[in-house]
């Protein structure tokens, strides 16, 4: 077992960062889109623009998406196929755990 933590203290800053329902499905969107802006995920949501907003500030300080104008609108994107690769992987593990509850309670 590898007993140096540092390795490991991105992935756990970013990990704290999702760990909020609003962040985690904001990422999980931008996981399947390439990009998209914020009254799309507003209609999404359907919470105020202002809380996507913030959210979205606390993503983008963490290096977890990418902001880019387009003409008036800002369009946000995952960082990095690291950011990719990390939602994936909770992604899976989470419906892969989802299904076996699921299994479990109808026996």
């Amino acid at each position: 077992m590898d007993t140096s933590l540092q390795q490991y203290e991105q992935t756990a800053e970013w990990l704290k960062l999702m760990a909020h329902p609003i962040r985690l499905c904001i990422l999980h969107g931008l996981s399947e889109k390439t990009s998209c802006n914020v009254s799309y995920m507003q209609q999404c949501l359907q919470v105020p623009q202002p809380t996507i907003s913030q959210h979205l500030q606390k993503l983008k300080s963490a290096g977890l998406i990418q902001a880019e104008r387009n003409g008036l609108e800002m369009h946000y994107r995952l960082a990095s196929e690291e950011v990719r690769g990390l939602l994936l992987q909770l992604f899976h593990t989470s419906s892969r755990f989802d299904s076996q509850n699921n299994h479990q309670e109808t026996n």
